[in-house]
C-alpha cells in the first residue's frame, strides 16, 4: 500500500510530471534544470490500497448496489468489501 502522496509537479516552461513528493523538498527538472513546484494532489489520497490515480481509464464501476468507481487494479471493492471480476480487456 503507497503510503506517500502522489502529485503533479510543474516547471515554468509547463512541463508535467507526476511522482511520490515529499513536503519542503526541492525538485528540478532533468531537462531544463527548473524548479518544479507542487500544483496538485492526485486522487487517491495517500494511503490508498491501489497505485492508480482515479482517470477514466483505470476506473470501472464495482457492480454492487452501491454502484462506486474503483480502480481496476483492485481485488476488493473499497465500499462494499466483496471480490472484483476480472478486468476484461
Amino acid at each position: 500500500m503507497p503510503a506517500r502522496q502522489k502529485y503533479r509537479l510543474r516547471a515554468r516552461n509547463d512541463r508535467e510530471v507526476i511522482r511520490e513528493a515529499e513536503p519542503g523538498t526541492t525538485y528540478v527538472d532533468h531537462e531544463s534544470g527548473e524548479e518544479m513546484r507542487a500544483v496538485g494532489a492526485l486522487l487517491p489520497l495517500a494511503p490508498s490500497p491501489s497505485n492508480l490515480p482515479y482517470s477514466v481509464e483505470n476506473l470501472r464501476l464495482c457492480g454492487c448496489s452501491l454502484e462506486q468507481l474503483v480502480q481496476k487494479d483492485l481485488n476488493d471493492c473499497p465500499h462494499c468489501g466483496r471480490r472484483l471480476p476480472a478486468v476484461e480487456r
